[in-house]
């Protein structure tokens, strides 16, 4: 029997797949991937659930195949405009009154993040996350774990992420009747984290970049915890509308031109090529230099995306951060994303996330646009590490009777 982790990424324009075997102590090996074009979905969100149920379907039969393990459920990340956060504060007494301090435990720890959550939530969010970002011991010592420590007070600042109970609810019924069960719910940056930032990046303070095809995603993570998570409703599918729009080509033809020629900084360009511009409708095809299609429309669209993320962090983050600003996503193959993330941010400190090495035999899920999916299982086993019942799966055999079993019995919501 081995544990089997499946992390499933819906995106905008792919759906993609990741299987895992837990191989002890917190270390995991990836043995299948898949990616399929997405249907169904639009800015992340499930507008056609037949469609969908049926992509989620394939793309994870597809992975199967490959890592030769038949699954029965899957971890899926969320984000985009379904997601809301903020930072919030608790504190409770340790010690009675007129009492001495003593030692803090659990139940303390528990009774202060429970503090700490305990906000208004409007009608249809649900709490997803609640993440502690420090404790701090009578108002005057700060650490990241209290327990053992002598206190009479304890407080605590932790990062609270919501979603859509909606958007919940329709992943949820879209993948169990794609035949899986939906074990745990995670914000899609968060996975990304896990996958792509090293221990001193966390440290410092980073930012991630989820350039996706619907949105654009952002966390801020410093001090090893998130401080801010923000998402602009804009992605790559607007610099391919841009194309589309001004040259008056099919979104496909734009999609295409932008992938073969893209570039959104002139100094990655390799020289003034042609571009030929197919015609529509018995028209003639034009030709134009690739520098008007780069510097005319995609770079200055590019350019209003990472302005929108810098802006929104600004007012939810103003801080110094030490560490890098990390892109993931399609959007990150882009030639010149780092330059022009460089000049909108000010820094040099920009690179693109690439999910690190976690052995086996599938190399294909090094790639930044599969970030998340990865995240995803990694996470997974860091929120599972300690519990009683762990996740399995069965070899596949040419025929497997009963019913199929979850990883677990309830959504994960925590995974710090």
């Amino acid at each position: 029997m081995n544990n089997i982790i499946v992390g499933l990424d819906l995106g905008t324009s792919f759906v993609r797949a990741v299987i895992a075997e837990d191989v002890g102590e917190g270390r995991i090996e990836i043995i299948g991937t898949a990616q399929r074009p997405s249907l169904g979905l639009r800015n992340g969100i499930i507008v056609n659930r037949e469609s969908a149920k049926e992509c989620i379907k394939a793309c994870i039969e597809e992975a199967e195949q490959k890592a030769g393990y038949e699954v029965y459920s899957c971890v899926c990340g969320i984000g985009g405009m379904q997601i809301e956060s903020r930072n919030s504060r608790g504190e409770v007494a340790i010690a009675t009154h007129g009492k001495g301090p003593r030692e803090i435990n659990q139940d303390d720890i528990d009774r202060v993040l429970d503090s700490a959550n305990a906000i208004y939530i409007q009608m249809g969010r649900k709490l997803l996350h609640v993440i502690p970002q420090k404790y701090i011991i009578d108002e005057t010592a700060e650490c990241k774990n209290p327990k053992g420590n002598l206190a009479v007070r304890l407080a605590a600042e932790v990062h609270l992420v919501l979603a859509s109970q909606t958007a919940i609810a329709n992943m949820t019924q879209c993948i169990e009747r794609s035949g899986y069960t939906l074990d745990g719910v995670m914000l899609k940056t968060l996975a990304c984290m896990y996958s792509v930032m090293a221990q001193d990046e966390r440290e410092l303070g980073s930012i991630i970049i989820d350039l996706g095809g619907g949105t654009t995603d952002a966390i801020v993570i410093n001090n090893d915890a998130p401080i801010c998570t923000i998402s602009v409703p804009v992605g790559g599918n607007l610099v391919t509308n841009d194309i589309a729009i001004v040259k008056g080509v099919s979104t496909a033809t734009a999609e295409k031109i932008k992938i073969e020629n893209g570039c959104c900084w002139a100094g990655a360009m390799d020289g003034d090529s042609e571009v030929i511009i197919p015609g529509a409708g018995g028209r003639a095809p034009e030709i134009c230099p690739r520098s008007e299609i780069c510097l005319g429309i995609i770079e200055p669209r590019m350019r209003e995306i990472f302005t929108m993320v810098r802006d929104e962090i600004m007012n939810k983050a103003n801080l110094k951060l030490s560490g890098n600003i990390i892109l993931t996503g399609g959007g990150a193959f882009m030639s010149g994303a780092i330059q022009l993330a460089s000049d909108v941010f000010g820094t040099s400190s920009v690179r693109v996330g690439v999910p690190k090495d976690l052995g086996g035999i599938q190399e294909d899920y090094k790639r930044p646009d599969f970030a998340t999916a990865v995240g995803l299982v990694q996470g997974f086993v860091e929120g599972q590490m300690n519990q009683e019942e762990p996740s399995r799966s069965k070899k596949k055999k040419e025929s497997i009777g009963g019913q199929k079993e979850s990883f677990g019995k309830k959504l994960l919501k925590k995974f710090f």
